[in-house]
């Protein structure tokens, strides 16, 4: 039998070993062929074509050419969304629902759910089937933890820049809400939890400093608008405005450029002349994740001066 070319039977990039062998490819000499050619092997059964990046896509799809059934769901179609998470998607296993509620193992380094899943909740995106957006986050809700799973609901509820892509809001809260009525496990908590998400949070660091600061009991204002004397409309991440302490958070991608570091002493120095600003914070990315202790502390070291100094006659700290 004349043997077909390795590409020619390929689907999209990914060919399995099994079809190989169908066509006439001896099995014993075929990974050694495979690999001679600059093959990329994915998984047991299956490699990308030479050239081709094994990106979560081509991965994906080797799984779903053995087990056509699977739904791609939770953090995988989280990353297809463009749905920022705590994790961006490192070493995290590519996540599917099984609707037939009976595949249990596909092997390692895949997690299946099995759980009612209805036709609404689907749609094809990039010649995949996965979940929409109000479900994935439904189901990274009820999952958890909370965290990750507000951080997920708050980058698709708002614009983002995510991969170099900017891209629009993805759904609301209503509908998220309502992709958690079908939930028959974990809705309470989940509706919980969604209720402390904000659509104002600009970022994933925005959103863990503001939970830091709820766990430690303090509630400030998010994207509080302001008005310093140049006119033009600023916007301060956190605002404690009773005690005229502002808040603002950075994050892994600040100062890209000159221009955007210059653009951003002009922006803290107008700040600082607003009036409802008496002192204002800076935190890094690496202090909201790795330091929260730290973040909380000067925080509330800075609330006890201004109220220190705004009682006549009290003794300063």
């Amino acid at each position: 039998m004349k043997r077909r070319d390795l590409r020619a039977l390929a689907d999209r990039g990914v060919l399995l070993t099994s079809r190989a062998v169908e066509a006439g490819w001896p099995r014993r000499s075929l990974s050694r062929a495979l690999r001679a050619q600059g093959w990329t092997r994915l998984r047991h059964g299956a490699w990308a074509e030479p050239e081709r990046d094994p990106d979560l896509l081509t991965r994906l799809r080797a799984v779903l050419l053995r087990e056509p059934r699977l739904i791609v769901s939770h953090g995988s179609a989280a990353a297809l969304w463009r749905i920022e998470t705590l994790d961006g998607g490192r070493k995290a296993p590519l996540e599917f629902i099984d609707p037939h509620l009976t595949l249990r193992r596909v092997g390692s380094g895949v997690r299946v759910h099995r759980m009612p899943l209805s036709t609404r909740d689907v749609v094809e995106r990039q010649g995949l089937r996965l979940t929409n957006p109000p479900r994935t986050l439904a189901d990274l809700l009820r999952r958890g933890p909370r965290d990750a799973a507000i951080v997920a609901v708050e980058s698709a509820l708002t614009y983002r820049r995510v991969g170099h892509v900017r891209r629009a809001p993805l759904t609301e809260p209503d509908e998220i809400t309502a992709a958690l009525q079908s939930a028959l496990q974990g809705s309470v908590r989940a509706r919980n939890w969604l209720r402390l998400s904000d659509p104002l949070a600009g970022s994933p660091a925005e959103t863990i400093a503001r939970l830091r600061m709820y766990d430690a009991d303090l509630h400030p204002e998010s994207q509080a608008e302001l008005r310093p004397p140049d006119g033009h409309r600023r916007v301060v991440d956190f605002l404690f405005r009773s005690a005229g302490l502002g808040v603002e958070i950075e994050g892994y991608a600040y100062h890209g450029t000159r221009d955007a570091h210059r653009q951003d002493i002009a922006r803290y120095n107008q700040l600082l002349r607003c009036p409802e600003i008496r002192s204002l914070l800076r935190f890094s990315a690496e202090d909201v994740f790795h330091r929260p202790a730290y973040m909380i502390e000067e925080i509330r070291a800075a609330l006890a001066d201004l109220a220190d100094q705004a009682e006549p006659g009290r003794p300063s700290r």
